[in-house]
């Protein structure tokens, strides 16, 4: 009997290295579901080439902030804009997707009138045809 409590101290030990290693630990902050969007007047469009953004919460150091709608042009021809979203106790970032990537709102860019404009994501990597 000493002898398998030997046995299996000695192969906890030298499993445990094995599975402390392949553990993973991360920590996240949930503040719950957003407000109902707020009711505000949307401005006349600026343009025919511009894009209204709709209006929508977004988290910021443990609570929710209002970003008002504005108009925008996309960031790059055939870009549509992915509003943001709440599912199942995660937040979805709104983002503009498109052939040529895809593209995350930066919020330091609402500083300036420009928003969205100008931010092209890099080219994608050329394709490679060469099958030797």
């Amino acid at each position: 009997m000493k002898r398998l409590v030997k046995i299996l101290i000695v192969a906890t030990i030298a499993l445990l290295p094995a599975s402390a290693a392949r553990a993973q630990i991360s920590f996240g902050v949930r503040i719950g579901e957003p407000p109902a969007p707020k009711a505000y007047r949307v401005p006349p469009r600026p343009g025919p080439d511009y894009e209204w953004i709709e209006g929508y919460w977004y988290p910021d150091r443990g609570h929710y902030k209002w970003h008002d709608g504005y108009w925008t042009h996309p960031p790059y021809a055939g870009a549509y804009w992915v509003s943001p979203y709440h599912v199942g106790g995660q937040y979805y970032e709104g983002h503009w997707e498109g052939a040529h990537g895809d593209l995350r709102h930066d919020h330091r860019w609402d500083r300036g009138k420009d928003r969205d404009e100008h931010h092209e994501p890099p080219p994608p990597p050329p394709h490679s045809n060469d099958h030797r």
